[in-house]
C-alpha cells in the first residue's frame, strides 16, 4: 500500500509528545526526511497536509487523528488522546520559564543571535548547509527618502566549501557561478492581524534581492486566518516566514518556505552597497572567502553555544 500524506502525519505525531499544527507536522517530517517516501507533485505540500487532516478529522469517524483547540488548530493521535490530560495540568510545558509578559522587555536586535543560530543549526532551514549571517546596522546607513525599506536586519550566505571537492570549486569559478546562495532576513518581535501586512511587505522590500528572503518572528498570534493569509502572501510574493519559538526553541521552524530566486537583484544589491558599509563589507568578505576557498568565521555574526541559556539570560532576564 502506498505511503500517504496521512501516514506521514501519523509517523511525525507518533514521535511527538504534544499536539502540532499542520505546518509543524510538515516541518518536522521534512527534517526527518519522511517526505522522501511521499509521491507528491503539488507546489505546497504542507497545505495539502493541512486540508487532508482537517477533512479526515471532520468526516472520518475512525480518524487516526484528533483536533485540539483552534486558532490555530493542532493535531494529535487519537489513540494517545488520554495523554493530553496530563499535559493540561502542566501550565508551562516549555523549558522551565514563563513566557515574557508581552514583547516589550527586549529589543528586536536581541533576537539576532537566535536567528543566526537557527540559520546555522536548524535542519528545517539549513537542510544540511552551513549558513553564516551578518547583522546589518541600519543606523550606519546613508538613508535618503525612499531608502527606509531597503535594509534587511541580517544577511547570510552559503558556499559549499566543505561539501565540494576543491577542484570543483575552482572549476565553478570558470563558469556562471550558481554555487553561492545569499539570504536576507527581516526580524520582528511579534506578528498579528494588525501588523502582519506592514511587516511582510517590509520584508518584501528589504529581502527580495536575495536567493531566499524571510520574515522571522518571535511571537506569532495563534490565529488560523492569519496563518492562511501568511501562506497566501508567501505564495504570491515569495518571502518565507520563520517562527523563532522562545518557549521551546528546538521547535523553531520555517512555517512557510521562501521561493528560491535563481538570479540575484544586482541593482538593489548595488544600492545596498552604496547605502550601507556593513552590507558592502559582507559582500567583500564573501568574495574573499570564495576566492580563497576558506570561510573566515570571525567576519560574521558569532554562533552562540547555547540558545536556551541565551534566552534565559537576555530575553527572560534570568528566570528559573
Amino acid at each position: 500500500m502506498a505511503y500517504t500524506i496521512l501516514d506521514f502525519a501519523e509517523e511525525v505525531l507518533s514521535q511527538s509528545s504534544i499536539p502540532l499544527t499542520f505546518q509543524e507536522i510538515w516541518n518536522r517530517g521534512v527534517a526527518a526526511q519522511f517526505d522522501q517516501k511521499l509521491a507528491l507533485t503539488g507546489k505546497t505540500p504542507w497545505a495539502t497536509l493541512g486540508s487532508r487532516l482537517y477533512v479526515d478529522v471532520r468526516d472520518n469517524p475512525k480518524s487516526r487523528f484528533s483536533k485540539e483547540g483552534k486558532n490555530p488548530a493542532k493535531f494529535f493521535l487519537a489513540k494517545r488522546k488520554e495523554e493530553l490530560a496530563e499535559l493540561k495540568i502542566q501550565p508551562n510545558n516549555n523549558h522551565g520559564w514563563k513566557s515574557p509578559q508581552g514583547v516589550a522587555d527586549f529589543l528586536e536586535r536581541d533576537l539576532h543571535p537566535l536567528l543566526t543560530y537557527f540559520a546555522y543549526a536548524n535542519p528545517s532551514f539549513s537542510r544540511g548547509r552551513t549558513i553564516y549571517t551578518k547583522t546589518i546596522y541600519h543606523e550606519k546607513s546613508k538613508k535618503h527618502g525612499y531608502n527606509e525599506w531597503l535594509h534587511p536586519d541580517l544577511v547570510g550566505f552559503y558556499l559549499p566549501l566543505d561539501d565540494w571537492e576543491p577542484i570543483l570549486i575552482e572549476f565553478n569559478k570558470l563558469s556562471a557561478n550558481k554555487v553561492l546562495k545569499l539570504f536576507s532576513f527581516e526580524l520582528k518581535k511579534s506578528l498579528n492581524k494588525s501588523n502582519y501586512r506592514e511587516s511582510y511587505f517590509q520584508a518584501v522590500s528589504n529581502s527580495s534581492w536575495a536567493n531566499e528572503g524571510y520574515l522571522a518572528v518571535a511571537d506569532i498570534a495563534q490565529d488560523d486566518d492569519l496563518f492562511a493569509e501568511l501562506e497566501r502572501l508567501t505564495m504570491s510574493f515569495g518571502i518565507g516566514v520563520i517562527h523563532l519559538n522562545l518557549e521551546d526553541f528546538d521547535s523553531s521552524s520555517v512555517l512557510f518556505p521562501a521561493k528560491v530566486r535563481i538570479d540575484l537583484d544586482w541593482e538593489t544589491m548595488n544600492k545596498l552597497c552604496e547605502q550601507n558599509d556593513d552590507f558592502l563589507r559582507f559582500i567583500q568578505d564573501v568574495k574573499i572567502d570564495f576566492g580563497s576557498a576558506k570561510i573566515h568565521k570571525s567576519e560574521y555574526d558569532r554562533i552562540i553555544d547555547d540558545p536556551l541559556a541565551y534566552i534565559r539570560k537576555i530575553l527572560f532576564k534570568g528566570q528559573k
